[in-house]
């Protein structure tokens, strides 16, 4: 509730899943300090740091919400499970937005390559693996920007991302998508500079402040979001946790199905009002002018065969502009400044 201040709220305990290695074996959190954070698991739908038994993983605060559930949302530029729920997600700002307030973190996936583990050890690894989990999410990913234009970090983005919230929290969630549809379709080092600032004239921030922010302030509340993460013992993405004004909680880990994050916050508010909104394909891109088959297909709650049929159709009459990869297409609406 508005004006309260933050509370602590219930023990949570140590997460209780795991990832799996290169040949898909499991193994128990005890085990998980050698866990390559680009090795997303399809199975669990988690990217996954290694854990560090030192940090605090016991309790949670989360500030008060002027909504009524507080979601704070654990996730990093390049994780594809984070893209992988991209259409649930997007359906549920549409279903609940009124109800939730989704506060964004940070929870840098990858500081740098001195991660050596599950038979990645270099960039040129990580190339097929994001071709495999493309076809698992069904959402479009092209590994090859690992051969031909790898990150060194996840952190540069993931900063600029800060740097952005500190303009526009709305223009920042733009932002976040252009450098994900970025490196995940168009295979761009979202590292440089030269991409952050083209993402940050498409969703129209003012350059000037954004880049002294990305050199200056935004590190530290990059740093911040890093130690809340620690706190509130985040060691993979997504993570999300869900809060309601009288400190109950729940957490959903990993990439779920829709009603995984649906159930979340009607255990928090029973009555909680799903809004209906326009399903017409129109309408949704008016909502969101680029989408994929898979999340065009959640948001009209159409069959994945008809969805790209529709899309198609919208294509060859010039309403939308169709990007191809070999791993998928997105499709934009044609004039528009997104």
């Amino acid at each position: 509730m508005k004006g309260k201040s933050a509370l602590v709220v219930l023990l949570i305990g140590f997460l209780s899943f795991s990832a799996c290695d290169g040949q898909s074996k499991k193994h128990s959190m005890k085990n998980e300090t050698n866990n390559n954070p680009l090795l997303c698991d399809p199975q669990t739908g988690v990217c996954e740091m290694p854990v560090n038994d030192s940090a605090t993983q016991n309790y949670n605060t989360l500030k008060a919400s002027e909504k009524t559930v507080k979601i704070i949302y654990y996730t990093d530029p390049i994780c594809s499970s984070c893209w992988g729920i991209e259409p649930q997600l997007r359906k549920l700002k549409l279903e609940y937005g009124n109800e939730v307030d989704i506060e964004y973190r940070m929870g840098g996936l990858l500081p740098d390559w001195s991660y050596n583990s599950g038979g990645i050890s270099k960039p040129a690894d990580v190339a097929s693996h994001w071709d495999e989990v493309s076809l698992y999410y069904d959402m479009p990913i092209d590994g090859d920007v690992w051969l031909e234009d790898p990150l060194h970090s996840s952190y540069p983005p993931s900063i600029a991302f800060k740097a952005a919230q500190m303009q526009d929290n709305k223009k920042a969630l733009l932002f976040l998508r252009e450098i994900r549809e970025m490196v995940f379709l168009q295979k761009k080092n979202i590292t440089k500079w030269t991409y952050l600032e083209e993402a940050a004239k498409r969703v129209a921030l003012d350059i000037v402040p954004f880049k002294a922010d990305f050199e200056g302030k935004a590190n530290l509340l990059f740093k911040e979001d890093l130690k809340l993460g620690r706190t509130m013992g985040v060691h993979g993405f997504p993570t999300m946790f869900f809060r309601n004004n009288d400190g109950k909680t729940e957490m959903v880990y990993g990439s779920r199905p829709y009603a995984a994050y649906e159930n979340a916050i009607l255990k928090l508010l029973p009555n909680a009002k799903k809004q209906m909104y326009d399903k017409s394909p129109e309408a949704i891109f008016l909502e969101y002018p680029t989408l994929t088959a898979k999340e065009f297909s959640e948001l009209t709650e159409t069959s994945r065969e008809e969805a790209e049929k529709t899309l198609d159709e919208m294509t060859a009459d010039g309403t939308l502009e169709k990007y191809t990869t070999k791993n998928g297409a997105i499709w934009k609406l044609i004039n528009t400044s997104n």
